[in-house]
């Protein structure tokens, strides 16, 4: 079966977003980025713009605006994409713990809820869905937050990771967000590795070491053998610990506050006030 993969890589997040479809044109977008000035507090469409014109170029149909997690290092434009192409707007069921969590951190309101209505639809693990004649299984991958999942094409072979595994020179994400586990990471890490090697795997970062040119693609083999804290073999406990250690020396992302509010709500920016502006919090001193 023809499969076709796009993918749009935004420098200033280092996200690669994908336009993914089969023969009769029905696609999904997964993790497509809202362009945000954080110096300016303004919004543009600048890459969302570059995945439609995608789309209507080659005649697409969008099916389903598929988000991996909640993201913390951009903002989603699933909510522009959808009003624009159409399509439903899906991530994994847990999103419904991270949104309990940050409407706590932000204050929001009692309109805001936490039932994950935002979304068209909540995946479970091992729930089957189709891309027009692509069938697709959502696997629940937890560690880096609650919600992670691995949207995997099963005739084939190819599994969206968002950021559970980035290339195999660099290792995976970080585990030290709200709802984010090590063990967890581990575990789901392992789901990943019982695919068949020659799956293909593409990651929705990419932080090239030494200067390398940019990727998004590997393959489950690759990381087996080269990832250098998820290789085979590598033990629970090592894994552990050299994560940890990792995110010790880390730094929060720098949109992690605006991005996430606007993830909960499923790509949408909160409701403008009385004077027809929108507003973003910055909860202070909580990270």
């Amino acid at each position: 079966m023809s499969t076709n993969i796009h993918g749009f890589f935004d420098p200033k997040t280092s996200t690669i977003s994908y336009v993914v479809y089969g023969a009769d044109k029905q696609c999904a977008l997964i993790d497509p980025v809202l362009d945000y000035d954080p110096a300016a507090g303004r919004v543009s469409t600048e890459m969302a713009d570059q995945m439609i014109e995608c789309i209507r170029r080659k005649n697409l149909t969008v099916t389903w605006i598929l988000e991996t997690h909640p993201h913390a290092d951009h903002l989603s434009s699933g909510g522009y994409i959808k009003k624009k192409l159409g399509g439903k707007t899906g991530i994994g069921a847990y999103v419904t713990q991270i949104q309990h969590h940050f409407k706590q951190l932000y204050n929001l309101g009692t309109d805001f809820k936490t039932d994950g209505s935002q979304f068209d639809h909540m995946f479970t693990d091992g729930e089957l869905f189709q891309i027009g004649s692509l069938k697709a299984i959502a696997i629940h991958t937890p560690g880096h937050t609650l919600a992670c999942m691995t949207y995997y094409l099963i005739e084939e072979g190819i599994a969206f990771v968002g950021d559970t595994l980035l290339m195999p020179d660099y290792g995976t994400a970080r585990a030290d967000f709200p709802g984010g586990d090590a063990h967890a990471m581990y575990h789901s890490i392992h789901k990943i590795y019982q695919l068949p090697d020659e799956t293909r795997l593409f990651t929705c970062h990419d932080y090239p070491p030494d200067g390398r040119e940019i990727r998004w693609e590997s393959t489950v083999a690759d990381q087996k053998a080269r990832n250098p804290i998820a290789r085979q073999g590598i033990s629970e406990t090592e894994f552990v610990t050299k994560r940890k250690t990792k995110d010790e020396s880390l730094t929060m992302p720098r949109l992690i506050l605006p991005a996430l509010q606007v993830n909960i709500r499923a790509g949408e920016l909160p409701s403008a006030e009385e004077n027809n502006i929108s507003y973003l919090k910055i909860p202070l001193n909580q990270f």
